[in-house]
C-alpha cells in the first residue's frame, strides 16, 4: 500500500511547516509519497495551503516527480502542470473523489472507498475496507507503516 504524507506532516500536523520545500523532502527522504497544493500565481509556481506561500519551480516537482501528488490549487496550476505528463497532479474541492493524472481515485475524507482509491485522512473516518485501497493520504502517515 502506498504511505502518502499529507504536505509533508508524518506523526501530526505542523502547520507552520506544511508545503514547506524542506518538510516535503524530509518526507520523501523518510520513503514516504508526499502530497502537495501547488498555486500558479504573479506567473510562478508556488506551494501553500489557503494561500501561495512557498515560491517553487516544475524543476522541484519534475525532480520529485515519481514522489509527489501535486494537488492543483487554482485552474493555472493545473494548467501548468499538465505540460509535464511526469508530475502526477489532480483538482478537487470537497468532490466525493477525483481522479488523478495517473488514474487513481482521490477519495475525500468519510467518503466510499474503491478499489484504487487513494483514502485521505481515514483519521476522519472513511467508508470502506482500508485493505482494497492504493493508498493512504495522512498527517499521521506513520501510524500506517
Amino acid at each position: 500500500m502506498k504511505l502518502i504524507s499529507h504536505r509533508g506532516n508524518i506523526s501530526g500536523r505542523n502547520i507552520s511547516l506544511e508545503n514547506d520545500p524542506h518538510y516535503i523532502e524530509n518526507a520523501i527522504h523518510l520513503g514516504y509519497d508526499v502530497e502537495i497544493d501547488v498555486w500558479y500565481e504573479c506567473d510562478r509556481l508556488w506551494l501553500g495551503h489557503d494561500e501561495p506561500e512557498y515560491k517553487t519551480t516544475i524543476g522541484f516537482l519534475l525532480v520529485n516527480a515519481d514522489k509527489l501528488w501535486c494537488h492543483a490549487k487554482n485552474g493555472q496550476a493545473l494548467v501548468e502542470m499538465k505540460q509535464h505528463p511526469e508530475i502526477h497532479c489532480f483538482w478537487h474541492q470537497e468532490d466525493d473523489f477525483t481522479l488523478t493524472s495517473r488514474g487513481f481515485i482521490w477519495t475525500y475524507p468519510k467518503k466510499l472507498l474503491y478499489y484504487n482509491s487513494i483514502c485521505v485522512l481515514p483519521e476522519l473516518g472513511y467508508t470502506g475496507n482500508l485493505d482494497t485501497c492504493h493508498g493512504i493520504c495522512s498527517d499521521y502517515i506513520k501510524n500506517y507503516e
